[in-house]
């Protein structure tokens, strides 16, 4: 099963952003965003790689995107 994940880049990769999304995809990561300027690429991938995407050169941190959503407007609970 996918898992949606982001992916930090150290800063000594900064410049290289958009080859190390190639990398990641390569080794099994959907890219959805790439965030350049940041160092944030995030996406989705089965979770028996993250190990693989954690260990590519210029991979800061793999991280598990939470989600939440907030009850409709009308809703009683606020």
């Amino acid at each position: 099963m996918h898992e949606k994940i982001t992916v930090t880049v150290d800063d000594a990769h900064l410049g290289q952003v958009a080859d190390l999304a190639d990398q990641l995809s390569s080794a099994g990561m959907d890219v959805e965003q790439v965030l350049g300027e940041v160092g944030i690429i995030t996406g989705s991938a089965p979770s028996e790689t993250r190990a693989a995407l954690k260990g590519l050169a210029g991979v800061s941190a793999v991280e598990s995107e939470n989600s939440f959503q907030l009850p409709p407007s009308d809703s009683e609970v606020q």
